[in-house]
């Protein structure tokens, strides 16, 4: 790791007028220590992460021929005697620069299923499939406070955008709040039958078999989970058509959009995809399906007047991709005991959601629906996608550490050497984690510098696109 200190001047202090005086002193001794300079490096390297990962320890890179020592590096140098590095957190709640990150990372992944990356040995020719931007959603379970597109809500009111009892059952007497967790917690599997009768249902419309149906064509998919403000889930995917060895073969030439979205629409409302869940004490037997909400829209190329574009759902993804229940009221982790939700002031129907899990726990254990009452019941993969769709997460993110490695080699003059000719040994500890309240708020401050620079870059490179 080479040391690299930076060029640029500290960061403007935040106003004191913003701090209290224990941050605010705290921000001062940060900000004139000597090594201040390596510090900010440090934190821009993290993307100035709000709670970075602390080690201690050292590399060794040798020749392994003449055991020639050829760059050592040692955290002994560093602020405080640490090396930090980026959470990786994807929640927005706990890390903003992190969660841009992965936003990012979750971005490329689903705009390169939709308008391909040769990077990524996805051709162009992918735009030319069929594909479309479904969203599935949960049934009811009770009248909420809501915003209708016309009209007032049930209860009279004509609720701003921001109003609080927004999502709130009406009657919290008779709200369904068992049920609504136990969805939550079904949901996964609810997809899981949904894909499969999806496949199916496709494979009936053209008389093939199921079996049959993958020598003609792949059935491909990325999709994200998001909360509703009553705390139910629904799901957005891009579902699309392949040739049956995925992205890089046509599919045939009766695969189109409107069979895809017939098939979409007839999988959902199949007596198939449903999942039961048995009957525990005073809890009846229920049938979950999804909701009689399903929107099914084409997804058109970049400039043609439509709204449902490749950036437009590359974008609506990624931005959920980063949140959780968070929008709910409920808290960001998991929840040791109720009296959390008196401290953290979580809205009374939340509250009632995480106590039904509470209270469900015992009867379904192997749902461990405490476990994931701060999820209100939901254990599964915020976002996820099928196995061709595209390129991973792990091999952006790989992308980035080899692009960072590269830089590394070639400050420590190590980039003219291959790298089978040098042995590399190391040693490294955990030593904590976070900011002291001064470095909060600097690393605040240069996360927001940083996101800065890259919203003005991505801005230029889309103008000097749509002017090219």
């Amino acid at each position: 790791m080479a040391h690299r200190a930076s060029a640029s001047t500290p960061s403007a202090p935040v106003p004191a007028t913003f701090l209290d005086p224990i941050t605010f002193g705290d921000l001062l001794r940060v900000a004139s220590a000597s090594d201040y300079a390596r510090w900010e490096d440090q934190i821009r390297r993290t993307g100035g992460c709000s709670d970075p990962i602390h080690l201690t320890g050292w590399v060794l890179h040798k020749d392994k021929t003449t055991g020639e020592p050829l760059h050592h590096y040692s955290t002994a140098d560093e602020p405080g005697g640490r090396l930090r590095l980026a959470c990786g957190n994807r929640r927005a709640s706990r890390c903003p620069s992190c969660a841009w990150t992965y936003a990012g990372d979750t971005y490329h992944l689903i705009r390169a299923g939709l308008a391909g990356d040769d990077r990524r040995d996805i051709p162009a020719t992918v735009r030319e499939h069929p594909r479309v931007f479904a969203t599935l959603t949960a049934p009811s379970f009770g009248p909420v406070h809501n915003r209708p597109d016309h009209g007032a809500c049930r209860c009279g009111t004509q609720h701003p955008s921001d109003a609080p009892e927004l999502g709130a059952a009406l009657d919290p007497g008779t709200y369904d709040y068992a049920g609504a967790v136990l969805f939550n917690n079904h949901a996964g599997q609810l997809w899981q039958r949904f894909t499969t009768r999806l496949r199916r249902e496709i494979a009936g419309r053209v008389g093939l078999s199921r079996r049959e149906l993958s020598d003609h064509l792949r059935v491909s998919y990325g999709k994200v989970a998001e909360f509703q403000k009553r705390g139910a889930l629904h799901f957005h995917a891009v579902v699309r058509l392949d040739g049956p060895e995925g992205p890089g073969t046509p599919p045939p030439a009766w695969a189109t959009v409107d069979l895809l979205t017939e098939a979409l629409r007839a999988a959902a409302a199949h007596s198939y995809t449903s999942v039961s869940v048995p009957a525990a004490e005073d809890q009846p037997a229920r049938t979950f399906r999804w909701g009689r909400q399903l929107d099914v829209r084409p997804v058109k190329a970049f400039g043609d007047g439509s709204d449902i574009t490749e950036q437009a759902v590359a974008s609506y993804v990624a931005k959920y991709a980063t949140k959780a229940a968070e929008n709910t009221g409920t808290l960001d982790r998991r929840i040791g005991e109720l009296a959390e939700l008196d401290r953290h002031q979580v809205p009374d129907h939340t509250r009632r959601l995480i106590t039904a899990c509470r209270d469900l726990d015992g009867l379904y254990p192997d749902r461990r629906l405490w476990a994931w009452a701060h999820m209100l019941g939901f254990r599964g993969h915020f976002s996820s996608k099928s196995r061709t769709y595209s390129t991973t997460l792990g091999a952006l993110r790989q992308e980035r550490a080899d692009y960072r490695a590269a830089q590394d080699a070639s400050a420590q003059g190590l980039d003219d050497r291959e790298p089978d000719t040098v042995l590399v040994l190391t040693d490294w500890q955990y030593a904590g984690h976070g900011h002291t309240p001064g470095e909060a708020a600097l690393a605040a401050t240069i996360a927001r510098d940083l996101q800065t620079n890259r919203e003005t870059a991505r801005d230029a490179l889309q103008n000097e696109g749509s002017t090219a």
